[in-house]
Order: structure tokens, then C-alpha cells, then sequence
């Protein structure tokens, strides 16, 4: 199964992480939240069903590290390429995005600039 394969279906966020802080507040609702990949496409959920976050992904699990790209199509980063890397097996997902216009982290460690989330695959 392919990396896109594999990202299909829900996640629920386990770990959030943003400039160097672990468990900041989280405007994209943060642990709980339920994240849903369906082809390209993302949303973000509260727990309680509410639309936080959507958009779309460009994924290239050939680079090394593997990268993702995130295109918010809402919020305040609507439009912009925001770079990541990412780590996947079937039920863990982690990727570690960068502001637009900086370079991927080619480590999952933050400092100014960089978010991580963590999520565990979601079973209903």
C-alpha cells in the first residue's frame, strides 16, 4: 500500500507542538481534534463535529525526508504552500510543517516557525 493509501480515512491528533512549545493553545482545536484525509483533501474536526480547518495536500513520499505540502483552503493561511515532512505506518502519522517560505525541517523537532502534530489512526 502506497503512502497516500495508507493516509486515507480519520486521525485523531494525539500531540501538538508550535515553536518550540508542547501543547500550546491549538486554534485548530488540538488533542481530540479528528483530522480527514479523502483523496487529496483534508478536513479538521472538533470532537463535537465542527469544521476547524480544510484543504488540500500535495504529498511526495519519494523525497527524503518525505514531504507534504499544505494548502488551508480557510483561516489564516488560505492559499499559502506550507512545507512538511512526514513519517507514516498504519496507525501513527506525524509530520512537522514550516511557515511558508522556509525550508522542510528534515528533523521532528520545533523551534520558531515550525508546528508538529502528531496523530494515532481513528477508529469509531
Amino acid at each position: 500500500m502506497d503512502d497516500l493509501q495508507m493516509l486515507q480515512g480519520a486521525w485523531r491528533q494525539v500531540r501538538f507542538e508550535e515553536n518550540g512549545v508542547i501543547e500550546p493553545p491549538d486554534i485548530h482545536g488540538g488533542t481530540g481534534t479528528i483530522t480527514t484525509i479523502d483523496g487529496d483533501r483534508f478536513a479538521v474536526r472538533s470532537p463535537t463535529g465542527e469544521l476547524l480547518l480544510a484543504g488540500r495536500f500535495i504529498l511526495d513520499p519519494m523525497a527524503h525526508p518525505k514531504s507534504i505540502t499544505w494548502i488551508d483552503s480557510m483561516g489564516d493561511d488560505a492559499g499559502k504552500l506550507l512545507p512538511a515532512t512526514y513519517k507514516l505506518s498504519n496507525d501513527e502519522f506525524i509530520f512537522i510543517a514550516s511557515d511558508e517560505d522556509m525550508p522542510r525541517s528534515p528533523v521532528f523537532v520545533t523551534s520558531p516557525g515550525l508546528t508538529l502534530r502528531g496523530f494515532v489512526r481513528h477508529r469509531a
